[in-house]
């Protein structure tokens, strides 16, 4: 298979997962219309759809697309209920004849019912994990997004992570000011800077690059958790009490809170 990236709003990707004769599966449609100027230009056939979960910018163009293309809809089995025709639990597995099998993996967290896809070499981790950050918490716990991250950060590190959005560059900030002596932050946020210039996508990354400079995926990493046990100001032993320390350490950074 191979992925390409449709660029939507502001900053969303929604990706095509292409295989053989054109067969082409539809990750997370916020808009149908570039999802459909895609597939007619590059002469796709579209024979699916995948959801990583319920948010508008990730499902507002199923409908459409399901009208004009008669797609199944695989997503979470306890979200976007009125659009999923397939649901899926953890555990899951999901074959697209020409494409591919993927894995389902639960990870709630962003979404009480957000799921990701995996396939041996590609994540499709909507917004559970992004390139050097991860959603925030919306309605799920810092021990489900701490639980999920984990189970994902043991995925083999080839694996290329495919989210759902442009962030690196803002999330990689955060990166450098939580971590000020990590050369790899700085080698990566060089690297964004450039590819951003000559208009390129960031994403995909690769799961071994995440875990050199990503914070959520570095939480015993001693100079990050002490930086966090300051802004906490006590100490972090459990794997929630870190991520939600990191989480909101940089909510306020980015001044959402």
């Amino acid at each position: 298979m191979r992925l390409i990236p449709v660029p939507a709003f502001e900053d969303n990707y929604i990706w095509l997962v292409i295989g053989e004769d054109g067969r082409t599966a539809i990750v997370d449609p916020g808009e149908s219309v570039p999802v459909e100027e895609a597939l007619e230009r590059l002469n796709l056939k579209p024979v699916a759809i995948l959801l990583t979960h319920h948010h508008a910018d990730h499902v507002g163009g199923v409908k459409a697309l399901r009208e004009r293309y008669h797609l199944p809809v695989y997503g979470p089995a306890h979200e976007a209920r009125a659009l999923v025709t397939h649901p899926l639990e953890g555990g899951d597995t999901v074959d697209l004849p020409g494409i591919g099998c993927f894995d389902v993996l639960f990870t709630p967290g962003h979404t009480l019912g957000h799921i990701v896809f995996h396939a041996p070499g590609v994540l499709l981790c909507g917004d559970t994990l992004f390139t050097a950050g991860c959603g925030r918490l919306f309605e799920g716990s810092a021990a489900q997004m701490a639980d999920a991250l984990g189970r994902i950060a043991r995925l083999p590190d080839e694996t290329k992570v495919y989210c759902a959005h442009e962030y690196t560059a803002d999330n990689l900030r955060f990166a450098r000011h939580a971590e000020p002596e990590n050369a790899k932050i700085r080698a990566r946020e060089q690297d964004t800077a450039e590819r951003r210039s000559r208009g390129e996508p960031t994403v995909p990354s690769t799961l071994g690059l995440e875990k050199e400079t990503n914070p959520f995926l570095r939480l015993d990493n001693p100079s990050l958790l002490a930086g966090a046990e300051r802004h906490a100001g006590h100490p972090l032993r459990t794997d929630a009490e870190r991520f939600a320390a990191v989480r909101h350490w940089k909510d306020v950074f980015d001044g959402l809170v």
